[in-house]
């Protein structure tokens, strides 16, 4: 990121073609593993491939291809097993996937497709173009589908941001080698933005894309400012469950916000060159909608919020750090990444936009989060093009803060118990601190005891008969959170869902059956509002044992008395087949606007009759 942005013109397109003509020719190998693949010979193409990326899915057994084409035609992208690959010769088995674009604004084509049905701890070989006219061949593997992972996290590349491109290419193509030999088994390559320094240049992009890491490892993107101002951002990259209308921007620029669930994690990427509400909607319903499908919650944006360089104290820094991180913290984040200040730091565990505990030691190299506590983290150059320095103004969210102007990157480790995050230096910083020492690292877990703070709605559930009618919560996450509310005209709203409730009957006769729920009033300190507001709609996830979910019962806002009466979430009839049911809801809040504001809890309990 500059403070003073500029603007460079792009590269003609006949030189594209050149480089990549040349770059085909080179390009004999492939790694797989421990391995090398040889690629079949390039062609002496009509049309060139060029620009290559393997993005991240929308879950482990996707990924999402894109390319540039030097002309409009019909391309495909094929994948074939690597097993099958005899003497280099792409196998004749292949799955093909349509490859669709339109014209760039480098006067080129993009193109983009989705490779799905990958199976686990699986190697695949894969090219783009169409028949006698293909791309050089890559590869890239998969791995387990479950449990522990590892990604690399970047900041600010920014190739062309010192004047010297050449250089910059270099650092970043260095960093790159660095860490994923450090971590060959690293899952993703996740970028904080700013991939390049003038949103137009194809010169950069190509700079930018030079490395074959970013054709095996599945790569996130991540739109910063220098980035935004061109549609170059979105034709490159091939993000999935884009939503362009939260985090839109002008007709020109690239916009959107998107998310994916890798593992057990929930990541969401969001456009912070907008600063519109929309972000903050958009999450609300990404969380109440997905949330339940993970254990981690990940959001990055490019534009750090907690950093110890100049751009702290930009107004627009000012104004995202008074609007987001209640929301974040309502939201169950559990990490924040972020870019923009070309210089390292992670922050205290932050909970609505305060030290979430006084008492927390800086530079601890363990944290435990409460609910609604967050770790922000700011990462430096990874190619080395722009440093800034410290500001030294005693920020009170800075736990750990580092600019030795030497190149960093990070590796994440995730587990069902914690996220490690250990930032280590690319390029030595004498011999004292040589490539791959330490800069910074932290473990973050959760605590077993709920923060009273926090919004949440619980749940009691009653011992059930054992061999007979069972029934219990399905998970062990006893925060429903419902998120900062949003002004709707004469009220506010706010949804969620409830944890899943797991029924099974093993009864012969198949006796009757249900299951209610009533919530009291929800309260803050010495206000409250009556429990009647809440509505829900009930469903039956898995139908089993003849299983019918309850009706939907509106807020009391609008009418009657919601949830504050018994109200069925499914039931089952005499004579019932024996078998298991899965029970959810999705809750809808609507609250007039004369309620005080404040953080509201409420306790919804559950009866089962049988």
């Amino acid at each position: 990121m500059s403070i003073n942005d500029t603007t460079q013109a792009a590269k003609p397109v006949h030189r594209r073609t050149t480089t990549r003509l040349t770059a085909a020719a080179v390009c004999l190998s492939v790694a797989l593993g421990g391995g090398a693949l040889l690629a079949a010979p390039a062609h002496a193409a009509t049309t060139t491939q060029s620009d290559i990326v393997l993005g991240v899915g929308s879950n482990e057994a996707q990924r999402n291809l894109s390319w540039y084409s030097s002309t409009d035609t019909v391309q495909i992208a094929q994948l074939a097993l690597a097993s099958d690959v005899v003497n280099g010769v792409f196998p004749s088995s292949t799955t093909s996937f349509a490859g669709t674009g339109a014209a760039t604004t480098s006067g080129e084509f993009n193109r983009f497709a989705t490779v799905t049905g990958l199976k686990e701890n699986t190697s695949y070989v894969y090219r783009v173009g169409s028949e006698g006219d293909w791309s050089s061949t890559y590869s890239f593997r998969t791995q387990d589908f479950d449990g522990a992972f590892n990604f690399l996290f970047f900041g600010d590349p920014q190739l062309g941001s010192s004047g010297n491109l050449v250089n910059d290419s270099a650092g970043w193509v260095d960093t790159l080698n660095v860490a994923t030999a450090a971590y060959p088994n690293a899952e993703m390559l996740f970028s904080a933005g700013d991939q390049v320094e003038s949103a137009t240049s194809e010169a950069q992009y190509e700079a930018f894309l030079q490395s074959d890491s970013l054709r095996q490892i599945p790569f996130v993107a991540t739109n910063g400012n220098h980035d935004v101002g061109s549609k170059a951002y979105e034709q490159h990259f091939n993000t999935p469950n884009l939503d362009r209308t939260a985090g839109a921007n002008t007709g020109s620029g690239s916009g959107g916000d998107y998310w994916f669930i890798y593992k057990d994690v929930l990541f969401l990427d969001i456009n912070s060159n907008s600063r519109d509400a929309s972000h903050i909607a958009w999450m609300n319903k990404v969380v109440a909608e997905q949330g339940a499908n993970a254990k981690w919650r990940v959001l990055a944006f490019h534009h750090s919020i907690y950093s110890p360089g100049p751009h702290a104290t930009d107004a627009d820094v000012l104004d995202r750090r008074n609007v987001l991180p209640t929301a974040i913290s309502n939201l169950g984040i559990d990490l924040v990444l972020q870019g923009h200040d070309h210089s390292y730091a992670r922050s205290y565990l932050i909970h609505n936009g305060a030290k979430a505990n006084p008492d927390e030691v800086a530079g601890a190299d363990s944290v435990v989060a409460g609910p609604g506590g967050v770790l922000y983290v700011t990462a430096n150059s990874a190619s080395g093009s722009k440093y800034y320095d410290l500001q030294n103004k005693d920020f009170w969210w800075l736990s750990a803060q580092n600019q030795e102007k030497v190149r960093n990157y990070s590796a994440v480790d995730i587990s069902d118990g914690a996220i490690t995050i250990k930032t280590l230096r690319s390029q030595a910083n004498g011999s004292d601190n040589p490539v791959n020492s330490i800069v910074d690292q932290v473990t973050l877990t959760r605590a077993a005891v709920p923060d009273l703070d926090s919004q949440q709605v619980q749940v009691t559930v009653p011992k059930a008969a054992p061999g007979e009618f069972v029934w219990n919560v399905d998970g062990t996450n006893n925060l429903v959170d419902l998120g900062t509310a949003i002004e709707t005209g004469d009220h506010y709203a706010a949804i969620g869902a409830i944890n899943p409730i797991r029924v099974t009957d093993t009864r012969a006769a198949g006796p009757q059956w249900s299951i209610s729920a009533q919530v009291g009033d929800f309260t803050s300190a010495s206000t409250s509002f009556s429990g009647k507001y809440l509505g829900w709609t009930p469903s039956a996830v898995l139908a089993g044992g003849d299983t019918v979910a309850g009706a939907t019962v509106q807020s009391g806002f609008i009418s009657g008395d919601g949830l504050s009466v018994s109200s069925t979430l499914g039931h089952a009839a005499n004579g019932h087949a024996l078998g298991s049911a899965k029970l959810a809801a999705s809750l809808d809040l609507k609250i007039p606007v004369e309620v005080t504001k404040g953080t509201y809890t409420a306790t919804l309990t559950l009866t089962a009759l049988s």
